[in-house]
């Protein structure tokens, strides 16, 4: 329950501008506070206009110094919206800077939004949310379990490893005293387990944690381990480590007793180090791209100098340099890999997901990359509530590790435009709902957590919304057909730096004074509907009988011209408008983000827990 006494009622005459939408104007109208949401309503009685901020979604809340004209609150989002509240009274902007500093750092998973209504109205639908995505049919998918590759229950209630899955793969040749003894020599209990697994020529993709060898320790279970992971591989006589830390980092960490793999140690491996930097380095470099978009009209040399300085691309070729190396080794060499950084939770994540999106064609689906996230993000022990500030804890834990691995899959996309079904829409919902809370499908650090916060019983998951609402992530230019053969299917990009771009899809908020252009696969969308119509218009005018009505056909609509319809292989969707900050309500829940037209949620000042406008 949320006591804030002093701001009892709503507060008149505020003014509001939504700086990354290009909006020029402040509108004027009425805000309300409730438990999860900041409410403004336009003045106008003919729009009524309602715009609704989900406090979860807030990362801070500024104060400038007061000017005669009033007072100014600015509300940032970890979705890199800014918005502006101008505000007459000096009591009153006190009272709602304090008030919104508490609601939008909540101390416990009871004050967000998503556990916040109760679920019982629909307990059917969120039963059924939950059984959306079934990892095992994927690995089934994989061929997995098979000859080389078995289910383990050494991991069940979580006794082994309370940061992994409880249902996992190892190698047929491992017993349990090897699972075991491994795990207790690899930081965190995070012993080597199967991520991928590729059917054609059965090497694998496997993830860990980096091992507690220090300056001379060894363990020969965990070297037995890797050696039970090369026997899984009958085509290939070693396997490749790959450390994803820079060097110089992996050998500072033999101060603290950790380290890395010792070649003379483990026969067989082929040590391979690829340098992407530790979640605080990243924090950094992606702040430094938002101050660059702070900027008032930079020139274009403070631009590209914000933009190198900021190191942000440089980091993203970095991972995907991983992810191509990864695939190269399994699909071109037949070669499996075991992939980890320090406790296995962030790089190994990213590198191993980014090498399953080059090498299986089915994680570049819609249905599929929601799968690919659940399992080697969600169920894989990924730290969401540390990494994305879900409640007020240490900021030294937060950092944008989800943020670049969909960066990578949007710069993919870029130069394999038809490789795609989704479009960077998809992507950028992606990106919303994992720092917004509205579901519980990425609160909690492991599935263990979220086990023990009844999270299926209490909420729903993300993923049967998003694939309800497909039709507008859909990618017109995807081929499916040219995906078909596995071995035709790998992707191999070129990561040379002048191949990288500023994703302005998802930083373009930052733009204040002009709105972002129609993206070209918004722009086919419309031309593919617009086709469509003039085809059902020209089969109509052709059913007229003799002697009826004549027609004229129009040869032009919207500045378009036809000279005959176009045909796309792909089921008919609605065009795609442009998304600003405008998404729908689902579940019994309000958006991050959301405007409403007049009637459709009465706003008021509620603050009692689980009671919303």
């Amino acid at each position: 329950v949320v006591h804030l006494r002093q701001l009892e009622s709503p507060v008149e005459n505020v003014r509001f501008l939504d700086r990354s939408s290009g909006q020029r104007k402040a509108s004027v109208g009425t805000l309300y506070l409730s438990a999860t949401h900041t409410i403004f309503v336009e003045n106008n009685p003919e729009s009524r206009k309602e715009t609704w901020v989900l406090h979860s979604l807030v990362s801070s809340v500024d104060r400038p110094p007061p000017t005669p004209s009033g007072s100014q609150l600015i509300l940032r989002c970890k979705d890199f919206h800014v918005f502006s509240l101008f505000i007459q009274q000096e009591r009153e902007c006190t009272e709602i800077h304090t008030a919104l500093n508490r609601l939008t750092r909540p101390e416990s998973y009871s004050e967000l939004y998503c556990l916040s209504f109760n679920p019982n109205v629909n307990i059917e639908d969120r039963a059924q949310s939950w059984s959306f995505i079934d990892l095992m049919s994927d690995y089934k998918r994989m061929g997995v379990p098979n000859n080389l590759w078995v289910h383990t229950a050494a991991n069940s209630e979580y006794k082994v490893c309370d940061s992994y899955p409880s249902e996992l793969f190892v190698p047929k040749s491992a017993p349990p005293s090897i699972i075991v003894g491994s795990s207790r020599f690899r930081s965190r209990g995070r012993f080597p387990v199967l991520s991928y697994f590729h059917q054609d020529t059965l090497a694998a993709v496997c993830r860990c944690s980096q091992p507690l060898s220090g300056f001379s320790g060894r363990c020969h279970e965990d070297e037995m381990m890797l050696q039970a992971l090369m026997k899984s591989n009958p085509g290939s006589d070693y396997i490749y480590v790959v450390d994803t830390r820079p060097k110089l980092n992996a050998m500072a960490n033999k101060a603290a007793g950790k380290g890395y793999e010792n070649e003379d140690h483990y026969s067989n491996i082929k040590l391979q180090f690829i340098g992407i930097e530790n979640i605080h380095v990243m924090r950094s470099s992606q702040q430094k791209i938002i101050d660059v978009g702070e900027m008032r009209s930079p020139s274009m040399t403070d631009f590209l100098w914000g933009l190198e300085n900021s190191g942000w691309l440089k980091h993203i070729k970095a991972i995907l340099d991983a992810g191509v190396f990864i695939a190269r080794a399994v699909a071109d060499e037949g070669v499996s890999v075991l992939v980890h950084c320090s406790d296995g939770w962030d790089r190994t994540a990213q590198a191993c997901s980014v090498a399953s999106i080059l090498l299986d064609p089915h994680y570049r689906t819609i249905q599929g990359f929601m799968v690919l996230i659940e399992k080697d993000w969600v169920s894989f022990g990924h730290k969401f509530s540390h990494r994305y500030a879900h409640l007020d804890g240490d900021p030294r834990e937060v950092s944008p590790v989800l943020d670049q691995f969909l960066e990578c899959v949007w710069q993919l996309s870029e130069q394999f435009p038809c490789a795609f079904e989704f479009n960077q829409r998809f992507l950028i919902s992606i990106h919303t709902y994992v720092y917004s809370c509205q579901y519980g499908t990425f609160l909690g650090n492991s599935e263990k957590e979220r086990r023990d916060m009844r999270l299926r019983d209490r909420s729903h998951s993300v993923w049967p919304q998003l694939w309800k609402d497909r039709s507008k992530y859909t990618n017109p230019l995807y081929q499916n057909q040219l995906s078909q053969n596995q071995s035709q299917g790998v992707l191999r990009p070129n990561t040379s730096p002048y191949c990288f771009k500023m994703w302005k899809g998802l930083y373009h908020h930052m733009d204040k004074s002009v709105p972002p252009r129609q993206s070209p696969a918004d722009f086919l969308s419309a031309v593919r509907e617009e086709s469509h119509q003039l085809e059902e218009e020209l089969t109509n005018h052709q059913e007229v009988p003799p002697g009826g009505p004549a027609h004229h056909y129009p040869c032009s609509r919207q500045g378009i011209q036809h000279t005959h319809p176009i045909h796309v292989q792909h089921t008919h969707t609605p065009p795609l408008k442009r998304q600003t900050y405008v998404s729908t309500c689902n579940s019994g829940t309000h958006p991050p983000v959301s405007t409403w037209n007049s009637g459709t949620h009465p706003p008021v000042s509620i603050w009692n827990s689980g009671t919303h406008p």
